[in-house]
């Protein structure tokens, strides 16, 4: 057992290359793809329950840091992206800089940040969904749009949840559809990104005027003695929490083999789309608190709540369905985004062959497309929003600060490979956004820790009793992709 076998370049670029993509993509293109992958379930659905149990009106601060984070972090994906033209995102890169072990690590917690994530934005899409309905005339027993356990409204009990209906419905839908297949057109992801940019702008410009000033105020409230419980700590456990709003922006950066020029656009596409967001971010935020007191905000969905306070009833189902449009694409993302991570993992042996196995009609993964959809509805349907998106922030900080490291380490390991964009300001860059990640981490609460330290170590079982040893079996066989004469172990 080799723990710290690892692929070449060469033998990755070997798994990717039946073909050459088709350099297409100016800064302009970049910058929109990123836009439309990062607007969505952060700044529709944890940006008032962040407000509401750690920052107060200065959540925009814990954007602020957030953003920060991520640009450090994404420059880092970029050089990965443009060196290594492989699917699988940082268990690629994981695989080629650290390892088969600290790959499988990254494999594991990827599961956190597409099906958990999957399972977060479903559950803010339940919301909406119920928002819209109600609206309409339409009420559901709120004991089916919660999951089990108490349900309060303004601090007061109501009731109590026992499964949360819509937000499963919706990811079995979603489910079934992947199933079958599906075309994305680049026209209909234009309209996707249009109509989220468009739902954004309309709450600003209209909310706006409804702000009250005093609800600013204080603008850092009083920390109360519970850890991440407002004060300067609780911005940066706001920060934690809204992470999750940023975790579509490496779409920018595995695009980096359809850049133009990628040297140029690559950063540009990535710091583009960040401030862009982060400004929209800053922006729904502030209008989001000045209209109404941070402490109603710990909903499901927040733009809804502040929307219906505004008492703009033509505006309501405008930006409602704006918001489950937007949401709903998020979820199809994240769901069809795990099967691929278990495939490249099932590829290198580390999974069961069932786990790559491909329809016969369709062409899709079903298998591991139907035990995601079932999982992500189960877990949408019996778990709450907040403590799904504390998961999901802390799965994708730890594979955004190996990520960071991993440059590091190829530049020592490897310092004559292509590299068609590097980091700026190495090593300072990397070090920054890994130990921004680092403390992001630090600022979630401490039950969010032990989560992920069991999963982790349900993860490493897996990985010692099976799939290690099955992945050097698929090796010494020649079963896993790239031939055994590209195989450079260290």
């Amino acid at each position: 057992m080799d723990l710290f076998w690892r692929k070449s370049v060469d033998q990755l670029r070997a798994d990717a290359a039946s073909g050459t993509l088709r350099r297409a993509l100016g800064p302009v293109q970049l910058t929109t793809l990123g836009v439309g992958a990062i607007i969505g379930a952060g700044i529709f659905v944890l940006t008032g329950q962040a407000a509401a149990q750690h920052a107060g009106p200065a959540i925009v601060l814990s954007f602020v840091f957030a953003g920060l984070a991520c640009a450090f972090a994404g420059l880092c994906y970029a050089e990965f992206a443009s060196m290594i033209p492989v699917a699988g995102s940082a268990y690629t890169y994981a695989y080629a800089t650290m390892g088969e072990f600290i790959a499988w690590i990254i494999g594991w917690d990827l599961i956190l940040e597409y099906s958990l994530g999957a399972a977060t934005v479903a559950v803010g899409w339940s919301g909406y969904v119920v928002s819209f309905l109600a609206d309409m005339g339409i009420h559901i027993p709120a004991q089916w749009t919660n999951p089990p356990g108490v349900i309060e409204q303004a601090g007061e009990v109501v009731g109590h949840g026992i499964f949360n209906i819509p937000a499963a419905v919706i990811a079995l839908l979603v489910t079934s559809l992947l199933v079958v297949g599906i075309k994305e057109s680049a026209s209909a992801n234009a309209t996707i990104v249009v109509i989220k940019v468009a739902v954004v702008l309309l709450f600003i410009g209209f909310g706006a005027a409804y702000i009250n000033a005093e609800n600013w105020t204080p603008f850092i409230p009083e920390a109360t003695g519970v850890r991440g419980e407002y004060g300067f700590f609780g911005v940066i456990t706001g920060a934690s929490v809204v992470f999750f709003a940023y975790i579509g922006f490496d779409a920018v950066s595995v695009a980096a083999q359809e850049a133009r020029n990628p040297q140029k656009d690559m950063p540009t596409g990535i710091l583009a789309s960040l401030v862009i967001c982060t400004l929209l971010y800053i922006l729904v935020a502030g209008v989001l608190t000045g209209i109404v007191p941070y402490p109603q905000l710990n909903v499901p969905d927040p733009i809804a709540v502040g929307i219906d306070a505004t008492g703009l009833n033509w505006l309501k189902p405008l930006i409602k369905v704006g918001a489950i449009a937007g949401l709903s694409s998020v979820i199809l993302v994240m769901i069809m985004a795990q099967p691929r991570i278990f495939y490249s993992m099932a590829r290198d042996g580390l999974l069961p062959p069932l786990f790559k196995s491909i329809h016969p009609k369709y062409k899709t993964p079903h298998v591991t497309t139907i035990l995601t959809g079932v999982c992500v509805a189960a877990t949408a349907g019996l778990f709450k929003i907040g403590a799904l998106g504390h998961m999901v922030s802390i799965g994708t900080l730890l594979a955004f600060m190996i990520v960071s490291i991993g440059v590091i380490v190829m530049r020592y390991k490897e310092p004559d490979i292509d590299r068609p964009f590097r980091t700026p300001g190495f090593p300072v860059i990397p070090l920054l956004g890994a130990a921004g990640c680092l403390y992001l981490m630090y600022g979630l609460p401490g039950v969010t820790w032990v989560r992920l330290a069991a999963w982790l170590a349900i993860g490493l079982l897996i990985y010692f009793f099976y799939g290690a040893n099955a992945a050097e079996r698929a090796r010494a066989a020649g079963l896993t992709t790239a031939p055994p004469e590209l195989v450079d172990k260290h």
